[in-house]
């Protein structure tokens, strides 16, 4: 039988020297930006016990979570799947404080099933929370934000869906669902599966029956929110609902936005509005985001939160950037034939430019004795050379 010591789960990859350097450019770009809007860096643990991580969590999220017994304890301890709760967790039980804070993140993540085909289990998240402010101003930042950085990733958003899961949470309290009816009218609207919430919604009364008949088809452009207004009764929740996606849609006119009244995305975990981003190359959302007030009382202490987060692997692969330029291949210091004429060691004197090259932003190897014609497979396209008593930068030429 073969050696098959190298082979990794599936699912979980390595991240090699071409592809790490685009993910490791994409996450300080990212993270200085986010600082520069005011967003303070923390950095949760990977690990927790598990009524501490999965503490007011949906259930979907319970199944995506790698459990262990911790031998320090004998407790149960979890492999975060998601870093958003733990953010919250900090904002609530350790920052506590009174006004509005900006957070934000980058750390990998562990998922027992890829979330989709082709997908990794070991996402490498990043992403931005605001918290202890309840009005839209701070879900028009986050988006804001938002748009931002996929425009430092040179990713063009050809889309932001916009929904609000209050909508559908007014229908079905109207309506006096029993939970598992409206779990699986949920799944039948998330999955526009028109006929199978046609039979769910048979014995309600009018309107709420015609109305969650109607969520399937209200998505588009604005005139979405005009149309909803008139088919969907004039409950308190909805009313303000479609009042706040309208300020949104004036608010962010420049981006491409449109509206999905079905689209349920992180229902269990949103308290309001909830928004995807979408681009060409990729199946799904490379973003997304809302708002999940009230998702800190868990932890000790109720906090208005709004944010979003992205997978920087997807970034990097959807990312347009130009290919990184290569390394320059310095001398060893030690060359004797190196020495200037007026005494200076060879050593000085490689060193002194190879200081001066990485100083200006260039990669700079130096040629370790025994290797020549392998350089290239190391990065390196250029190569420094001693011209009288000049440097000079080459192309590199190998055999």
């Amino acid at each position: 039988m073969a050696n098959r010591h190298w082979l990794l789960p599936e699912a979980i990859e390595d991240v090699l020297p071409h592809d790490a350097a685009r993910i490791e450019a994409l996450r300080r770009s990212l993270l200085d930006e986010f600082s520069r809007h005011g967003y303070e860096f923390v950095i949760p643990p990977l690990l927790e016990y598990v009524e501490s991580l999965l503490t007011g969590s949906v259930h979907d999220l319970d199944l995506r979570t790698f459990k262990l017994v911790d031998q320090l304890s004998g407790r149960s301890m979890g492999v975060r799947a998601d870093i958003t709760p733990q953010v919250a967790r900090i904002d609530a039980h350790l920052l506590n404080r009174q006004g509005v804070a900006r957070l934000c993140y980058c750390g990998s993540a562990l998922h027992t099933l890829p979330a989709g085909f082709n997908a990794t289990r070991e996402p490498l998240q990043i992403g931005a929370e605001l918290y202890g402010h309840a009005g839209l101003e701070a879900d028009i930042e986050a988006m804001r934000l938002l748009a931002t950085a996929l425009g430092l990733c040179n990713i063009a958003a050809s889309r932001f869906d916009l929904g609000h899961v209050a909508v559908f949470r007014a229908l079905t309290k109207e309506a006096g669902l029993a939970p598992e009816t409206e779990e699986e009218l949920f799944g039948a609207l998330q999955g526009k599966d028109v006929p199978t919430v046609r039979e769910l919604v048979a014995g309600l009364a009018a309107p709420v029956r015609s109305a969650l008949l109607e969520l399937p088809e209200l998505y588009g452009d604005r005139r979405v929110l005009d149309r909803a207004a008139r088919v969907l009764p004039p409950l308190p929740q909805i009313t303000a609902a479609l009042s706040d996606l309208r300020r949104l849609a004036d608010a962010l006119a420049d981006l491409p936005l449109s509206f999905d009244l079905s689209d349920l995305r992180g229902y269990h975990y949103h308290s309001g509005l909830a928004f995807a981003a979408y681009c060409a190359g990729s199946p799904g959302a490379v973003a997304l985001g809302g708002r999940y007030d009230d998702f800190g009382r868990v932890y000790g202490r109720a906090r208005a939160a709004t944010g979003f987060s992205m997978d920087l692997r997807e970034l990097a692969r959807l990312s347009l950037d130009d290919e990184p330029r290569g390394a320059i291949l310095a001398p060893w210091p030690e060359d004797d034939t190196l020495a200037l004429r007026d005494g200076d060691s060879a050593s000085r004197a490689v060193n002194t430019e190879v200081l001066r090259l990485r100083a200006e932003g260039e990669r700079v190897v130096l040629a370790l004795p025994g290797h020549g014609g392998a350089w290239r497979e190391a990065g390196c396209d250029r190569v420094l050379v001693r011209s009288g008593n000049d440097w000079i930068i080459e192309s590199l030429k190998e055999d």
